[in-house]
């Protein structure tokens, strides 16, 4: 499994092989760098953690300062894990930059999606609302939610108003039209999570190869 940490700097448009124009998210990828190695004897699992974005020691707490300084690297705003094979050689240290997608077609993408407030089940959940006329006496409003004899409550999960947006979202099987390693660019077709800015997680696709 092939991974590494970025930054979605934003949106535009790209030509491919036959002049049509393929609208892209442009995604600042690494250089990241191996902090630490878990394996199955010790954690079970087996999996690489990366460091992005160099950070200064004084805005770190003596722990992370000390995890870093074992791993003999420069303190690191950003750490991520990403999951991968036993077999996979890896050294802590190591700089694994946006090259190593220059084979893969297509990738699973994990961000924080936007923040959108309180907001109503119109919205939230694409409720249709009351009628607007014919005696229509509500109309951005839930409805009924319940019933009062049987079985005298509201079951849970039951599609509210409430905070949307702002939680953890895996975009899968997007395309990746360029890998440009020399800026440590990755362009890929369509739409990421999240705002501009923000931290992303570029895996290789675990469901199309």
């Amino acid at each position: 499994m092939k991974g590494i940490i970025g930054k979605k700097l934003g949106m535009t448009s790209v030509y491919d092989e036959s002049g049509v124009a393929v609208p892209v998210t442009v995604i600042e990828a690494g250089p990241c760098v191996v902090v630490q190695q878990k394996n199955n004897e010790k954690e079970g699992y087996s999996a690489i953690q990366l460091g992005y974005e160099d950070q200064k020691e004084q805005r770190l707490n003596k722990p992370k300062n000390g995890h870093f300084k074992k791993a003999g690297v420069s303190a690191k705003r950003i750490l991520r894990e990403i999951r991968v094979d036993e077999s996979t050689e890896v050294a802590i240290g190591d700089v694994i930059s946006a090259g190593v997608f220059e084979e893969v077609k297509f990738v699973d993408i994990v961000a924080t999606g936007k923040g959108r407030g309180f907001q109503g089940v119109v919205k939230r959940y694409n409720f249709a609302g009351g009628r607007a006329s014919h005696g229509g006496g509500w109309i951005r409003r839930t409805g009924s939610i319940g019933m009062c004899e049987f079985p005298g409550r509201v079951f849970k999960g039951k599609k509210m108003p409430g905070q949307m947006g702002d939680k953890r979202v895996t975009t899968q099987n997007l395309k990746v039209i360029q890998v440009r390693p020399e800026e440590n660019l990755i362009l890929v077709k369509g739409s990421v999570p999240g705002a501009n800015g923000g931290i992303v997680v570029i895996k290789e696709a675990l469901k199309k190869k």
